[in-house]
């Protein structure tokens, strides 16, 4: 079955030369020109990795990979014309799995693209059993017992499955709690932790999924 590559790309002439060489090895490609249609078209037929300018029409690379971590762990390689560090941490932190800077030469991505999915296929995907969170209808359950969740516990459980197994820091699940991106604090943080940890009790007494990493952050247990 042929790989599916999406590239996201408001350059015509740079897509257009992209496409060329990832079918020229061997990839199916999907082009997207703006940003605000890559969420709902990843939802609806998942790639096997997104290609990911950072400066977007509709909606902003930075913006659309944030979202994307809340529910799934596709591989992302950002693409941008920024080349101060700073940008280069910003894309990684909220989920890139690789940055690639302009002006590039189509080869350099094409063996990213490579390298990175060589690596997905490396990490088999993490899922704690009984443990299922549905994004579409904003419900959660473990065991087969409904978690009674707000809507910021629940973008909570929802980022931490996505990837769990992994650490992640409170300020990036900072990213995933409120839409409006309002200022909180760690505390905050963990008050909610908190609160999901004890709706979790609830449904399976005696097991703690959620384990808090010192000084860091918090990782679903797999």
């Amino acid at each position: 079955m042929t790989t599916r590559i999406l590239v996201v790309e408001d350059e015509p002439k740079l897509a257009m030369l992209l496409g060329d060489y990832l079918r020229a090895a061997g990839y199916e490609v999907e082009h997207l020109a703006e940003g605000l249609g890559v969420i709902p078209s990843i939802r609806r037929a998942p790639p096997a990795l997104l290609l990911l300018d950072l400066m977007l029409p509709g909606r902003d690379g930075l913006d659309i990979c944030r979202e994307l971590r809340s529910f799934s762990q596709l591989p992302v390689i950002m693409l941008t014309a920024r080349v101060e560090e700073i940008d280069r941490l910003l894309g990684l932190e909220a989920g890139a799995d690789d940055y690639v800077c302009k002006p590039f030469s189509p080869r350099e991505v094409v063996a990213r693209v490579k390298a990175v999915l060589r690596r997905s296929a490396e990490v088999q995907p993490h899922e704690r059993s009984g443990l299922t969170v549905d994004t579409q209808r904003y419900e959660a359950s473990l065991n087969g017992v409904a978690l009674e969740l707000t809507p910021v516990e629940f973008r909570l459980l929802a980022a931490l499955k996505a990837r769990a197994g992994q650490v992640l820091s409170r300020e990036q699940l900072m990213d995933h709690l409120y839409h409006d991106h309002r200022v909180v604090t760690d505390r905050t943080v963990d008050s909610h932790v908190k609160n999901l940890r004890r709706k979790l009790e609830t449904a399976a007494p005696g097991d703690d999924p959620i384990r808090s990493i010192y000084g860091v952050g918090y990782c679903l247990e797999v």
